[in-house]
């Protein structure tokens, strides 16, 4: 009989289904696909969404997400796992003891609060759930910059603000690292990032990309940071590595549909 004993890591992603497919758990299983890691997901909620927008959001009860969770980590395991769109204060309550009660590691946690364009996409019992639950067992959280600002209480509007925001929440959510997303800034700020784990604060920079197609970043990126965890990359190395792969992606976005469409996953294939 032969056996396969290579060893195979494991994510999974616990955040919402984009019928579109731009963002979501769609755009971490391609994610994690990409980086060789096994995908696996808990869904939050179901959208009905496509490049020009989201028309319909139905959410998972808690006991259905929990469900999943257990399904995935008492048989497959798990070596990183990523939050994304947890919608409400009781799925985020309940990921959140998961979390704690398989003793989840290498989390990842974007905190779906606030979209690129400022519109708040949670409630604030929810957000308040997400900060004082979620986020300290994160082991690092990938705020744009308007969730930045909830998060740390300062107004961001230049990159001295990152970098406070950034010294901010490490210190008030306890959390390992902080990386704050540049999407949402103008200029020259756009696409910049700000790291900071308590000792080391950099600053992250790419050639800037022109098109409108970059549905799906956050979570690309917060998908490939797990990724990399999972394949046992310490934390600074796999946020690297995972900026640079989001970087290529909108090099190859895909222009699709009548609206902002997707950044593209498998770029190498897209080359061809």
């Amino acid at each position: 009989m032969i056996t396969n004993t290579t060893f195979i890591p494991v994510a999974l992603t616990i955040a919402g289904s984009d019928s579109g497919g731009g963002a979501g758990i769609q755009t971490d299983l391609r994610t994690f696909a990409f980086h060789c890691v096994h995908g696996t997901s808990a869904i939050t909620c179901i959208t009905a969404q496509n490049t020009l927008g989201v028309t319909r959001v139905d959410a998972m009860s808690s006991d259905t997400v929990v469900a999943q969770i257990q399904a995935v980590v008492e048989d497959i395991g798990v070596h990183a796992a990523k939050t994304g769109m947890l919608l409400n204060q009781g799925i985020i309550t309940a990921v959140s003891q998961q979390i704690t009660a398989y003793n989840i590691e290498n989390l990842v946690v974007d905190p779906v609060m606030v979209s690129r364009t400022g519109a708040q996409l949670i409630d604030d019992n929810a957000v308040q759930t997400l900060r004082n639950k979620l986020i300290p067992q994160a082991a690092i959280i990938t705020p744009n910059r308007y969730e930045a600002q909830i998060l740390s209480g300062l107004e961001i509007a230049s990159l001295a603000d990152m970098q406070a925001a950034a010294e901010i929440m490490h210190k008030e959510l306890a959390v390992k690292a902080v990386l704050v997303k540049g999407g949402g800034m103008s200029g020259s700020l756009r696409g910049v990032d700000v790291w900071f784990d308590g000792e080391q604060l950099e600053i992250l920079t790419t050639k800037q990309i022109e098109t409108k197609n970059t549905h799906g970043t956050g979570c690309t990126l917060s998908a490939a940071i797990a990724a990399n965890l999972a394949l046992g990359k310490d934390l600074w190395t796999a946020v690297q590595i995972a900026k640079e792969y989001v970087t290529n992606a909108l090099t190859y976005s895909l222009d699709i549909g009548k609206g902002q469409g997707p950044v593209g996953h498998f770029f190498p294939l897209l080359t061809k």
